[in-house]
C-alpha cells in the first residue's frame, strides 16, 4: 500500500487554507492545500446515484454534457421495487467498484426522498413513498458503496419532494409529519449505514433553506442522530455561506471561485463567525480526504462490464411488477406468435434526465431480447412502432395504428410498450398530470379490438394513470430498468423468471384522488396539509378505491401464509415468524409485509408499514420467514414532549402481501414508554386533568362546580360541563370565580406535576 504523508489538523493550517477546505475547486473536486508539511489532497465527487457519471470534458449537474460508460443500474423507481435489502447492497457495491476504479472518493446518491406526490420530475431517482422501504433500501446501498472504499452522498435532506421552485421554495410541514414521513428514512440510513456525506438540499423547509438550517444539519442530524460525517451542498444550494458554516453545511460544491472563502475568512477576522466553527468544518473536510486516500485505489481494474451487465439484468428482473394476469396469459409460450407493439420496444426508455444521466456501457433492447428468446423456441415476433416518440416525428399516426392492428391479428398474443415520453418527466420539472400520451392509449384502444390478448408493458419514471385496466387480461409495470432492462423484460415475459416486484408506491384511479392534490407544485410556499397520510396511509384511511394498492404484485405461482406468531426480544424489538408456502407449480419470491396498527392512538393512519423480507421458494416449498419489527419503528413522534415514544397498549401486527391484502393479525401487549409532558400555563384543562398530579388537584377543586350544574335549571340534562370546559387554558383559570386558582396557585401546580412521569400513551 502506497505510504502517505499525515494529514495536517485544523490548528496547523491558517484560516484562509481552513476556509479553502470548505468549497470545491472545481465542479468536481474538492480544493488541495500545497504547502510543504500542511498537504491536503484534493478528491473527486461524481453523480449517480444509480451509475456512475464522470464527466471528462465538459461539467454540469443537469446532465447536459458527456460522461464516461459506467453500468446504467436500474433507477431507484425499480430497484425499490425489489423490497430486497440483499440485492440493494449488491447494486451498492457494484456502484462502489466502479467509481473506485475511475478514482472517485463519493458517489452522489441515493437519493431516499419520499413520493409525496406521483406529479414529481423526479420520482424516479426516489425509492418509494413510505420510510421504511427508503431507509432499508438506502442503508443496504451505501453499506455496498462504502464496503468499496468510496463514500455515498445521502440526498437530499429534507423535505425535497417537487421539482417547480425547487432553488427556494418552502416545504412547510409540521414538525410529527416532518419526522415521522419525510426524516424517517434519511434517520435510518445514517444510524445503520454512517455514510460519509450528505447533501443538503435546495428548498427551505418551513421557511429556512436546508443548506443554513442549524436545527436540521446540527441538532437532528448530529446530536440526535449521531451523524459523524460531512455535509455537502447540493450543488448551487448555498444561499448565505456564512450562516450555512455555522448551521453545519461543511462543504460548498461546486466552486465559488473564492468568493465564499473570502466572506467566511472576513466572518472571522471581524468577530461574526467563531473560528471553531470553521475549524470543525475544516476538521469534516479532512477527515473525508483521509477515509478516501486510505480506500484509494481498493478496487483494481480493468472494470468487468460483463459481470456488472448482468447484475444490471437480475436488478432489472426484480424491478418488474406484475399489476394483473387473467386467465394465465402469461408467462408467453415460447412458441407463441408474438406481436411487439411500441416504440418503446426497440427505442427503451431506460432511465431518467437530469444529473442522473448515465452513459450506459451497453443498452439492451426488448425488441431483440424477446425475438431472440422466441426464435430459440420456434416462436415468431413481428413488430410495430405503432406510435411516434417525438414530437417532431412526421411519421402518420393512423398508418402506425394500421400497422400495429394488422401486426395484432396476424399474432396469438400483443405485446403493447407503453409508457411516457422521456420530456415528460426530468429533474427540474414536475408533471402536470398522470395520463400516457392520447396517441398511446388510441393505439392501445384499436390493438384491442384487433385481438384481446393484450399484455401491457409500462415504461414511466413514475406511476401513470391506467384507465384500461379492467379491460385487457395483463400488465407489466417496467418502470425504468437501466441498461439490463430489454433482457429482463424478456425474461418475464417469458417466464425464464417469475415476476417478484411489488409496488413501493400507489397507483391511483385520478390525480385528483392523490393525498398533496390540492397542495403541491405551487411555487414560493408549499403546504403540506395532508400531513402523515402521505401515499397508501391516505388511500387507505378514506378507505378508498386505488388502481393498484401499495405493496401489489403477482407472481406466476402463488403463496399460502400460516398463522403468524411473535416475541417480543430483550433489546425491545419484535420477531414474528410466519410459514410461507409456494403452492404453485413453479418457483418464484414472495415479499412478505408486516403492518401495524395502533387502535389507542387517535389521528393515525390505518396501517403503517413496520417490516418486510423477501424470500425465494421452490414450487411446494415451506420456509419460515421472520420478520424484524423494531421497537424504534413502532414510535410515533410526540411534540410536546419533543421526543420519539412507544404508546403503550394493544399493537395489531398484519401479515400481508400489500396493504389492502392482509393474510393474517394478531395483537401484541407492548410496553410503553416513561415520559415526561410538561404542562404550561397554555395546556388545557382536559390535558391537566389527564395527568396524574395534576388531575386529581383539579378535579377536587372543579367538585363543588361539577355537582351544583347537575342539579342547575339552566345547564340542559346531560350536558358534561367539563367536556365544555377541556379547552380552558390552565392560565385563565383565575377568572373562574371561587375555584381558588391564582396565578400564584396555577404555577404551584405546574410546577409539581412537571416534575412527574407519566407512560406514554
Amino acid at each position: 500500500m502506497t505510504s502517505h504523508a499525515p494529514l495536517p489538523e485544523p490548528a496547523d493550517l491558517t484560516i484562509e487554507e481552513k476556509a479553502s477546505l470548505t468549497s470545491g475547486a472545481t465542479f468536481w473536486t474538492t480544493k488541495a492545500i500545497d504547502r510543504p508539511g500542511a498537504a491536503v489532497p484534493s478528491i473527486a465527487m461524481n453523480d449517480g446515484p444509480h451509475g456512475l457519471r464522470k464527466q471528462v470534458e465538459s461539467a454540469d449537474h443537469l446532465g447536459m454534457g458527456g460522461s464516461l460508460p459506467a453500468t446504467c443500474f436500474p433507477p431507484a423507481v425499480g430497484l425499490g421495487s425489489s423490497w430486497d435489502v440483499e440485492l440493494a447492497e449488491r447494486v451498492g457495491v457494484a456502484l462502489g467498484a466502479e467509481a473506485s476504479i475511475q478514482d472517485v472518493a463519493i458517489l452522489l446518491g441515493p437519493g431516499i426522498n419520499i413520493k409525496r406526490s406521483p406529479l414529481c420530475g423526479r420520482n424516479f431517482e426516489y425509492l418509494s413513498e413510505d420510510p421504511l422501504v427508503s431507509g432499508m433500501l438506502g442503508a443496504a446501498l451505501v453499506r455496498g458503496i462504502q464496503s468499496q472504499g468510496v463514500g455515498a452522498s445521502l440526498k437530499h435532506f429534507a423535505a425535497n419532494n417537487q421539482e417547480t421552485d425547487r432553488m427556494r421554495a418552502s416545504s412547510d410541514v409540521d414538525e410529527q409529519t416532518l419526522r415521522e414521513i419525510y426524516l424517517r428514512g434519511f434517520q435510518r440510513v445514517v444510524q445503520d449505514a454512517q455514510p460519509w456525506t450528505v447533501m443538503c438540499a435546495y428548498n427551505r423547509i418551513n421557511g429556512v433553506y436546508a443548506s443554513e438550517d442549524p436545527w436540521l444539519l446540527t441538532t437532528v442530524l448530529r446530536d440526535e442522530w449521531g451523524f459523524e460525517g460531512l455535509v455537502v451542498s447540493d450543488w448551487g444550494a448555498v444561499n448565505d455561506r456564512v450562516a450555512g458554516l455555522a448551521a453545519g453545511m461543511d462543504l460548498e460544491m461546486p466552486s465559488s471561485g473564492g468568493t465564499t472563502d473570502a466572506q467566511i475568512v472576513a466572518a472571522v477576522r471581524d468577530g461574526r463567525l467563531d473560528e471553531s466553527v470553521l475549524d470543525t468544518a475544516a476538521g469534516r473536510a479532512i477527515d473525508l480526504v483521509r477515509k478516501a486516500r486510505a480506500s484509494a485505489g481498493r478496487v483494481a481494474g480493468p472494470l468487468d462490464v460483463d459481470a456488472h451487465h448482468a447484475l444490471a439484468r437480475e436488478a432489472a428482473t426484480r424491478s418488474i411488477v406484475l399489476l394483473k394476469n387473467e386467465g394465465g396469459l402469461l408467462p408467453l409460450a415460447p412458441s407463441a406468435r408474438v406481436a411487439v407493439i411500441g416504440a418503446f420496444a426497440a427505442k427503451p426508455r431506460y432511465q431518467g434526465a437530469g444529473s442522473s444521466m448515465i452513459n450506459p456501457t451497453r443498452l439492451d433492447t426488448a425488441l431483440d431480447e424477446i425475438t431472440a428468446a422466441a426464435s430459440a423456441a420456434g416462436g415468431t415476433v413481428a413488430f410495430a412502432p405503432g406510435f411516434a416518440l417525438s414530437p417532431n416525428d412526421t411519421a402518420d399516426a393512423e398508418a402506425l395504428r394500421a400497422e400495429a392492428v394488422r401486426a395484432a391479428e396476424a399474432a396469438d398474443v400483443a405485446v403493447v410498450f407503453l409508457g411516457l415520453p422521456a420530456a415528460a418527466e426530468s429533474e427540474g420539472y414536475d408533471r402536470t398530470h398522470i395520463d400516457l400520451p392520447a396517441d398511446q392509449l388510441a393505439l392501445l384502444a384499436v390493438v384491442r379490438e384487433a385481438n384481446p390478448n393484450v399484455v401491457v408493458v409500462l415504461s414511466n419514471g413514475s406511476v401513470v394513470a391506467l384507465p384500461f385496466a379492467d379491460e385487457l387480461p395483463a400488465i407489466l409495470e417496467a418502470w425504468l430498468l437501466g441498461q439490463g432492462g430489454g433482457g429482463a423484460t424478456a425474461d418475464v415475459l417469458f417466464g425464464a423468471v417469475a415476476p417478484s416486484g411489488r409496488l413501493t408506491e400507489t397507483i391511483p384511479l385520478r390525480l385528483e384522488d392523490t393525498p398533496a392534490f390540492l397542495h403541491y407544485g405551487t411555487e414560493g410556499t408549499v403546504h403540506y396539509s395532508e400531513g402523515l397520510f402521505v401515499g397508501y396511509r391516505w388511500y387507505d384511511a378514506r378507505a378508498m378505491e386505488v388502481a393498484y394498492p401499495f405493496g401489489h404484485g403477482l407472481s406466476y405461482t402463488t403463496f399460502a401464509y400460516s398463522a403468524p406468531s411473535a416475541s417480543v426480544r430483550e433489546d425491545g424489538d419484535i420477531t414474528l415468524r410466519v410459514a410461507v408456502t409456494n403452492t404453485g407449480t413453479r418457483a418464484g419470491r414472495e415479499v412478505v409485509q408486516v403492518y401495524v396498527s395502533r387502535p389507542g392512538l387517535p389521528a393515525r393512519p390505518v396501517r403503517e408499514l413496520a417490516g418486510f423480507a423477501s424470500v425465494a421458494l421452490e414450487a411446494g416449498e415451506t420456509r419460515d420467514v421472520e420478520v424484524t419489527v423494531r421497537r424504534d419503528d413502532l414510535a410515533t413522534y410526540d411534540v410536546r414532549a419533543g421526543r420519539w415514544l412507544v404508546a403503550g397498549g394493544d399493537h395489531v401486527f398484519a401479515v400481508a402481501a400489500s396493504s389492502r391484502d392482509i393474510r393474517s393479525e394478531l395483537s401484541l401487549e407492548i410496553a410503553g414508554d416513561a415520559v415526561t409532558r410538561p404542562l404550561s400555563r397554555e395546556s388545557s384543562l382536559a390535558e391537566a386533568l389527564a395527568h396524574p398530579v395534576a388531575g386529581p388537584v383539579l378535579a377536587r377543586a372543579f367538585a363543588p362546580m361539577t355537582e351544583a350544574s347537575g342539579a342547575s335549571a339552566i345547564m340542559p340534562e346531560g350536558v358534561d360541563m367539563m367536556a365544555m370546559l377541556g379547552s380552558f387554558p390552565l392560565g385563565r383559570l383565575g377568572m373562574m370565580a371561587g375555584l381558588g386558582f391564582g396565578p400564584d396557585e396555577v404555577d404551584r401546580l405546574l410546577e409539581t406535576a412537571n416534575a412527574s412521569e407519566q407512560p406514554a400513551g
